[in-house]
């Protein structure tokens, strides 16, 4: 592996092929999240080819991938087990746009791993899950308006995309959070009908429901905050969410497009013990490829399935997508597979504690072993909310990210994100990662 300790990584076509897609895309990139540096450069790196738990650029150097297409190809890039299931159904035909049986035996295995999935619907990507989730529960209830909670993502779409990523000063008064659209071409009325409330605060939550339970169709939350850092909820806070939308006729959502397969079969709600009435999935569901679902009690997707609500997609739950989610949550449904996903990750987790430690550098390591992110904090206390990330130091972040990018670990760009390991990760891989960690706190 190419870990040029001492120089950074050369990166120059990757440069070249950026200044080269400004001119026919928008930005120069397909995704806002794309618009990343390459190490401390200011221009996204280009990936050419992967294999396991390696990326390799178009300069030739290459990575051990912690982004890992943000946690999506969890079992590892050029997989042979989605080889295999793939090479068959590129010979017999990807896309009919009907019906196909490979759909049916999807939902009756997310139906046997995901507590809370009575019925199935697919989509193409978690933001369409998302949509789908939150209609479903409209329709339920006859209500409009979603609680959800600051710093929560859920997708680029209008449906939910309030209060994200808000500055001190647009986030409002800390008991009162304000709806700030996470973009300008959000109508007025979406936001209108989002309520916001801070995550970990039993208080705020009875108070935001007591203002408005009787207009909420659903409450919908990370159970763990992947976009907040892999910021954990408190001991109880579930149940609490669980217990008062019971007591209100209000459906809880769990959006699982983050710790969905990836934390265990069961996802969040198998860990914690806490079923909702709805979830989402993506990214690891598909181990790479675009498909997505909404789960839940049949009473509450009853509506969609009579054709009240709603829900369509070409693409819905193709051939070659549900295929690929077979091979992939068979894999993820072998004990052997979640013990090294969360061994794995502890591993990395507690070399980064330790170097911390011996570096006397402030570090919150949270998360669990699948998913999980190192959080700069003054004390060096685990975050409870999303505010608590803005008086984190992001510039000793961009260092420690910079310093094992040089060192050739790839982990997301943003601080408010986290690190997703993928099943394929070898010891010797690991060994490398620790010692680069040690390395890049030594830097800091």
């Amino acid at each position: 592996m190419n870990t040029r300790a001492t120089t950074l990584p050369r990166t120059r076509q990757s440069r070249v092929w950026f200044e080269r897609a400004q001119a026919s895309l928008a930005g120069g990139i397909s995704s806002s999240s794309r618009a990343t540096s390459a190490g401390p450069h200011p221009y996204p790196l280009y990936i050419e080819s992967g294999s396991g738990s390696r990326i390799r650029d178009v300069d030739g150097n290459e990575y051990i991938d912690y982004l890992i297409s943000y946690g999506s190809a969890v079992l590892g890039h050029a997989s042979p087990h989605l080889t295999e299931a793939l090479t068959g159904v590129l010979r017999t035909g990807t896309m009919f746009g009907t019906c196909n049986t490979l759909e049916v035996e999807l939902a009756e295995l997310i139906r046997d791993m995901v507590p809370c999935a009575e019925l199935v619907r697919f989509a193409n990507s978690g933001s369409e899950a998302v949509q789908g989730a939150v209609r479903a529960a409209r329709g339920h209830t006859g209500r409009s308006k979603i609680l959800k909670f600051e710093g929560h993502y859920h997708g680029w779409t209008d449906t939910l995309a309030v209060s994200n990523r808000p500055t001190a000063v647009e986030a409002g008064p800390d008991t009162a959070p304000v709806p700030v659209p996470h973009s300008p071409g959000i109508p007025a009325g979406v936001v209108d009908d989002v309520v916001v409330c801070q995550w970990n605060d039993p208080t705020a939550l009875r108070t935001a429901l007591d203002a408005h339970g009787r207009e909420l169709a659903a409450v919908v939350c990370e159970p763990i905050v992947a976009n907040n850092a892999c910021t954990m909820p408190q001991p109880g806070y579930l149940d609490l969410l669980r217990k008062e939308c019971t007591a209100r006729g209000i459906v809880l959502v769990f959006d699982e497009v983050c710790t969905g397969f990836r934390t265990g079969p069961g996802g969040a709600q198998g860990m914690f013990g806490v079923v909702p009435d709805l979830a989402v999935f993506s990214k690891a569901l598909g181990g790479g490829l675009p498909i997505a679902a909404f789960a839940g009690r049949r009473e509450v997707l009853e509506s969609v399935a009579e054709g009240r609500v709603r829900h369509g997609g070409t693409y819905n739950a193709s051939p070659l997508c549900a295929a690929a989610a077979l091979a992939t949550l068979r894999r993820l449904n072998r004990p052997e597979v979640v013990t090294h996903l969360r061994e794995s990750g502890e591993r990395v987790m507690e070399a980064i504690r330790r170097a911390a430690h011996d570096r006397r550098v402030p570090c919150a390591v949270q998360g669990v072993g699948a998913m999980f992110q190192a959080v700069f904090t003054p004390d060096g206390a685990p975050t409870r909310r999303y505010r608590d990330l803005l008086g984190a130091d992001q510039a000793r972040h961009d260092t420690f990210r910079h310093e094992l990018f040089r060192r050739g670990i790839h982990t997301n760009a943003y601080g408010l994100a986290c690190w997703f390991v993928p099943a394929s990760i070898t010891g010797a891989e690991l060994d490398s990662t620790c010692e680069a960690v040690e390395a890049a706190f030594a830097a800091l």
